[in-house]
């Protein structure tokens, strides 16, 4: 696994080289192309994604003692700040998959085809989700068009359930040519990415669950019976070789500077539920032993007790080189059961919703090796008999589920739903009242560079599914 991460990250710094032209690889080494496009996903998710996510969505927040991501915390992030995690998503990751993708036809490459079409719903989901309308059928066509149109949000999801389907039609665990080491995710398992790209079908339906809930209802009935996630989609990292936690490294190359602190939003509502998972997710004050977070955003006062930071775990302690050791989930089994409880309580899929929901729970407790004790009987077991209420109580776990690990679909889901329902505004925010972060900027070199660029959007503009 060692020497597939060296390569994988030796590869993504080769198709981040400037000198190098992505769209035009010399010669497809399928085998190494695919840890590459897979770590360049992880490292936009684990990194820039789950900064911008763990702060908007109320996780993390800006600590007084220093000052990297106080723009995020006052609302007030630059375009040229997405520059890096658009180029990685597109140039790198989207590029890597399109050439594995174009491989299918050759039987010794079926699997690896499967795979890269299936991560490409994936990563459009991510790009998308964070963006808006993109580019699609222009995009990825390397010097043929260096201005690619935008296609609105609606048709890059409708090519999301496509690339899904694509990649399930070749789907054969039974072949000669299963990946092995070279899949940083399952090893090869396909019947594994079987799962995911159903979790991942119903994540995306779900996502249009109040803007076209008639499709969603449908293409959610149409998974009856298929297997979803049940152990967690991650990329493991190690702490040698550059092959560490891609937030970690961040960390390092700031060196060690501990920017990122526990939020009071967050942890006041796991302490109100006696949760035990607040001293896992954050580092209790040795003096103490409590968690003590501070308000959203006030970083610019002055603190008059120590304050908590996120843990290793999460990759988040600067000074835990544990921090090197944390993976990158895609898909958690918690968030898995949470999707198919709330799709079950909408009654657009079979199942009990109230024993999904407590094995969501339970599977976050147990990824961490957490006890849960009595707070599956105590909290989970609460189960409201109006359906909104249970879909208030299923995103809400699967908020404290995403605590730090999942942080920009914590943030995505809270954009759909409206929950959790518990957040205020960063008391640094520059933006009017009751008004939060609903996208993030198209990038400056989009901006700049594309001649078919649309035009700027404001920060506050909600995206096409997100009408709550």
């Amino acid at each position: 696994m060692l020497a597939v991460l060296a390569l994988s990250t030796s590869g993504c710094k080769k198709f981040l080289d400037v000198n190098d032209n992505p769209n035009l690889p010399e010669q497809a080494d399928v085998p190494l192309i695919l840890p590459s496009a897979q770590a360049a996903i992880a490292h936009v998710l684990g990194n820039h994604f789950q900064i911008y996510g763990s702060i908007w969505g109320q996780y993390w927040t800006q600590s007084p003692y220093s000052s990297q991501y106080k723009a995020i915390d006052q609302y007030q992030p630059n375009s040229a700040n997405f520059d890096r995690p658009w180029g990685i998503l597109y140039n790198d990751a989207m590029q890597d998959l399109q050439v594995i993708s174009k491989q299918g036809n050759i039987e010794k490459y079926k699997q690896y085809a499967a795979i890269a079409y299936i991560l490409k719903g994936f990563d459009y989901q991510v790009i998308t989700d964070a963006f808006g309308d993109v580019p699609l059928t222009d995009a990825l066509m390397g010097d043929a068009n260096l201005n690619p149109h935008y296609n609105t949000q609606q048709e890059v999801y409708d090519s999301i359930f496509k690339y899904i389907g694509q990649g399930q039609a070749l789907i054969n665990n039974n072949s000669d040519f299963l990946p092995g080491n070279e899949d940083l995710i399952f090893g090869g398992d396909m019947d594994q990415w079987e799962a995911f790209a159903n979790t991942l079908k119903l994540r995306a339906y779900l996502r249009l669950s109040e803007r076209d809930s008639v499709k969603a209802k449908a293409g959610i009935a149409a998974l009856a019976g298929k297997s979803f996630l049940a152990a967690d989609a991650k990329i493991n990292y190690v702490a040698t070789g550059g092959n560490q936690n891609p937030l970690y490294a961040e960390v390092l190359g700031l060196g060690l500077t501990q920017n990122l602190v526990a939020s009071a939003t967050c942890v006041n509502a796991m302490l109100a539920l006696h949760d035990p998972r607040v001293s896992k997710f954050y580092r209790p004050v040795p003096a103490t032993g409590i968690v003590n977070p501070i308000p959203q955003g006030s970083y610019n006062t002055t603190p008059t007790a120590t304050i908590s930071t996120p843990s290793y775990v999460v990759a988040a302690r600067a000074n835990d080189p544990n921090s090197a050791l944390a993976p990158v989930k895609l898909i958690s089994a918690a968030e898995s059961y949470f999707l198919q409880a709330e799709a079950a309580a909408r009654g657009w899929l079979g199942g009990n919703a109230l024993a999904l929901y407590q094995q969501g729970i339970t599977a976050s407790f147990t990824s961490y090796a957490i006890t849960p004790g009595t707070y599956i009987t105590d909290v989970a077991a609460q189960w409201p008999a109006d359906r909104t209420a249970q879909i208030k109580a299923i995103i809400t776990q699967k908020y404290f589920a995403m605590c730090g690990n999942q942080g920009f679909e914590a943030w995505t889901e809270w954009r759909r739903t409206g929950y959790p329902d518990f957040f205020v505004q960063s008391e640094a925010s520059n933006l009017g009242n009751g008004l939060y972060p609903e996208r993030m900027l198209y990038p400056n070199t989009e901006i700049t560079r594309n001649s078919n660029f649309p035009g700027l959007k404001m920060l506050t503009e909600r995206v096409w599914w997100d009408v709550k």
